[in-house]
C-alpha cells in the first residue's frame, strides 16, 4: 500500500468517530491527543491538528507529517521545507484560514478541476472549524478559506494538480504498445478511421443504389471493405 492511500485509508476509518459531551455540549474531549506522544497536553483543545498527527502515527508515516496540535506550526513546517503549493494534491494536508492565518486542516483524499475532498476531524456537518466529529468534506478549490497544501514526499511519488510540484510526482508505469494484430484495446481503429471508413462504405452503397438489387449492394459492400483494408495495411 502506499504512502498516500494508507494515511487517507486511517483517516477514513475514522469518519463518524465523535468527541465527548459535558453539560450538553461537545467538549473537545477526544481519544487523538493522548494517543500522540507529546501532545496528549492538548486534550480538551481544537484537534483537528492533533488527528492529522494521529493519522500519520496511525499509518506509519509520521516523518512525512507534521506532529502539533497548531495549524499554524504545521503549514510553517511544510513552507520550511520548500514543500508547499496552492495546488491540491491526493494525500496533502490541506490548511484553511483567512489572510495567512491557519485555523483549520484536514487531508485531501481526491480532487477534480472544482473541488477538493478531504477527511477532517474536529469539524461538522457545516464545515465549521469548531465541531463535534471527524466528516468527509467537499470544499470549493477556489475558495479564499483554502489557503495552501502541504506536500508528504511520498515514497512513491503524489499526485498533484500543481504543474511545477514541489516534491516528486507519482510515477506512472509506462504502457507496452500492443504487438500489430493483437486484439488489445489500442489495436481497434480510433474514431476519424472508424468515420472513414463509414464514409467509403455509404459512397460504394450511392453508386450501387441506381440498379436496386441485392447483387449490386452487396457488391458494392465488398469492394468497400476491400478498400478499408487495403488502406489499413
Amino acid at each position: 500500500m502506499s504512502n498516500a492511500s494508507g494515511i487517507i485509508k486511517v483517516a477514513k476509518a475514522e469518519v463518524g468517530y465523535h468527541e465527548g459531551r459535558s453539560g450538553g455540549h461537545w467538549n473537545n474531549k477526544q481519544k487523538y491527543s493522548p494517543a500522540v506522544p507529546s501532545l496528549e497536553w492538548s486534550q480538551n483543545q481544537a484537534w483537528c491538528a492533533t488527528f492529522v498527527s494521529w493519522c500519520a502515527l496511525q499509518a506509519g508515516v509520521t516523518t512525512l507529517y507534521p506532529r502539533t496540535a497548531s495549524t499554524d506550526l504545521g503549514a510553517r513546517w511544510f513552507k520550511d521545507r520548500g514543500q508547499w503549493s496552492e495546488y491540491p494534491a491526493v494525500g496533502a494536508q490541506v490548511f484553511f484560514g483567512v489572510n495567512g492565518d491557519m485555523n483549520h486542516t484536514g487531508i485531501v483524499y481526491g480532487f477534480d478541476a472544482t473541488y477538493i475532498y478531504t477527511i477532517e476531524g474536529n469539524t461538522n456537518a457545516s464545515g465549521s472549524r469548531e465541531g463535534d466529529g471527524v466528516y468527509l468534506k467537499t470544499r470549493a478549490r477556489r475558495d479564499s478559506y483554502v489557503q495552501g497544501y502541504g506536500y508528504p514526499k511520498f515514497t512513491e511519488g503524489i499526485k498533484s494538480a500543481d504543474p511545477n510540484p514541489p516534491v516528486p510526482q507519482r510515477k506512472t508505469t509506462p504502457t507496452t504498445p500492443p504487438k500489430k494484430g493483437s486484439t488489445a484495446v489500442a489495436d481497434v481503429p480510433n474514431f476519424e478511421t472508424r468515420m472513414i471508413e463509414s464514409n467509403t462504405r455509404m459512397e460504394e452503397m450511392l453508386r450501387a443504389i441506381g440498379a436496386k438489387t441485392g447483387a449490386d449492394i452487396k457488391g458494392a459492400l465488398a469492394r468497400a471493405d476491400k478498400t478499408n483494408k487495403d488502406r489499413r495495411k
